[in-house]
């Protein structure tokens, strides 16, 4: 093999690695988005993150063109007992060998400012990136029909 055929190979080799590299730590399941109605200025992304590494990682933020704006949030809850959505910019730990759940009335990606609301089935592009995997390229459904059936509360139902 000459010595051009061998950095070509080594070349698409490290190319190709990089997006299996992200796949192989991090696996996310069971994604859907959803947003509250034909008028929504708002929509919200729930899934289960697996970092199946043996190094802890962090989702830093996420981005998709549906929307203005996309943010990692929570719900914290003030001294008064009232839950508040706030965002989250150091983002989520996702410990190593362990998942983490995005989930209505918790952690989430929060779309803002969305340039349609989502229908039920649309597959809605979004990335999500890490500290150490990098980036994660996906499509997502729309789901507004799925019902919490985790007791983790509505996310349309709390305040702001």
């Amino acid at each position: 093999m000459s010595l051009k055929s061998t950095l070509f190979a080594t070349l698409t080799g490290c190319v190709l690695a990089v997006p299996a590299l992200a796949a192989d730590i991090i696996v996310v399941d069971d994604a859907y988005a959803r947003s509250s109605g034909k008028a929504a200025k708002a929509g919200a992304a729930f899934m289960v993150i697996q970092n199946i590494s043996d190094t802890d990682d962090r989702l830093i933020s996420a981005t998709s063109d549906v929307s203005a704006r996309v943010e990692l949030h929570t719900h914290m809850i003030d001294d008064a007992g009232v839950a508040k959505m706030v965002h989250v910019e150091e983002g989520f730990v996702i410990p190593a060998g362990e998942s983490f759940a995005l989930k209505r009335g918790g952690a989430h990606v929060m779309f803002m400012g969305l340039k349609d609301p989502f229908e039920q089935g649309e597959m809605l592009p979004v990335t999500l990136v890490f500290e150490n995997a990098g980036e994660v390229v996906m499509e997502m459904p729309g789901d507004l029909e799925r019902q919490d059936k985790h007791g983790h509360g509505d996310h349309g139902s709390r305040s702001n």
